[in-house]
């Protein structure tokens, strides 16, 4: 601690703060662990100029406000191919104080449903100053020059090389949507590798909205099928790359159909949310586990004064959480 820093009653709270229980990330300042003690949710609206990212906080990872009056937080005319975006997941890097964030480039208003052949990739240092590039995966890579869609992208790192992988459903023509993935490239700007596909659904049908959580050293990939049940399943391997077993049961606790689901870990305690969009309905829900295999409903707990479309949540620092709120008010 330097000598010159005082002792102050304002400070003693602060490293209380500091101290509480939960997650940690590195701070840029000091070097020093701070717990996590907010989340922030990313998501889109999917109605008349919701096509773009929209920013909310939470303190207990049930009761969401938005920032910037559930207006976008970031322009998607400056940072997508086609004027809009969907589908924003957001994680914090692996040196724990980095944010990469990607997207779905696609604009429905003015483009329909496709053909839709980029993602959008963004990294931070602050989460409010963005850099952004666009990825058209068809005109990347030959191999894939003729599909037509490139949906729900997504990051997770992989320590076993040090690299960030993004993976997504994409479509040939007519055919199933399947999950491929790729690795970023060094500044998170591009895909340095060829996409391969990731899982292999028993019956070779769809999947889309992927959402993979290392959970107890075993990766559990979330998805949802696009036949008859148009559903969660989740399928579970050792490794991050192969060896995905699906688990052959719905997880969604709803007769609706959804889509867009995503889970993150609770800050305190060792229950995971698993919350996904009733797309029918106009409704999201909001599901409790500490197994993954059994999920309780917890829409009682729950409260946003907005209407996600299929959105991610990242724990975060009450300093970061101060300074979004500095930016863009509640």
């Amino acid at each position: 601690m330097s000598k010159n820093l005082k002792i102050t009653p304002c400070l003693i709270v602060a490293l209380m703060l500091l101290s509480a229980i939960g997650g940690k990330a590195q701070s840029k300042v000091t070097g020093a662990k701070q717990p996590y003690s907010a989340y922030l949710f990313t998501y889109f609206t999917g109605d008349k100029g919701g096509e773009a990212i929209r920013f909310a906080l939470s303190s207990d990872g049930y009761n969401f406000k938005a920032l910037n009056n559930n207006q976008p937080v970031i322009n998607p005319a400056n940072t997508s191919s086609t004027g809009g975006v969907r589908d924003p997941h957001i994680m914090r890097g692996a040196d724990g104080r980095t944010f990469f964030m990607v997207a779905t480039d696609m604009n429905t208003e003015k483009y329909g449903w496709g053909p839709d052949s980029a993602m959008v990739l963004l990294k931070s240092t602050d989460l409010v100053h963005w850099q952004s590039h666009v990825v058209n995966v068809s005109k990347t890579f030959k191999e894939f020059a003729e599909i037509n869609r490139v949906w729900a992208p997504q990051t997770i790192y992989d320590p076993s090389i040090n690299k960030y992988m993004i993976y997504w459903s994409m479509r040939f023509g007519t055919g199933a949507d399947k999950i491929y993935y790729a690795y970023a490239n060094k500044d998170f700007s591009g895909l340095e590798t060829v996409p391969k596909q990731l899982f292999f659904k028993p019956d070779g049908g769809s999947c889309i909205d992927g959402d993979i959580v290392l959970k107890d050293g075993r990766y559990y990939l979330f998805f949802k099928t696009e036949d008859k049940g148009k559903g969660i399943k989740i399928a579970v391997s050792d490794q991050l790359t192969q060896g995905y077993m699906m688990i052959d049961k719905y997880v969604q606790q709803t007769k609706s159909w959804v889509e867009g689901a995503s889970v993150f870990k609770l800050n305190t305690g060792p229950d995971y949310i698993l919350m996904y969009d009733r797309y029918t309905e106009g409704k999201y829900q909001f599901t409790r586990s500490h197994d993954f295999e059994n999920f309780e409903v917890v829409d009682d707990l729950v409260s946003m004064d907005f209407h996600p479309r299929h959105g991610t949540v990242m724990p975060i620092t009450t300093r970061e959480a101060a300074a979004l709120t500095r930016q863009w008010p509640k």
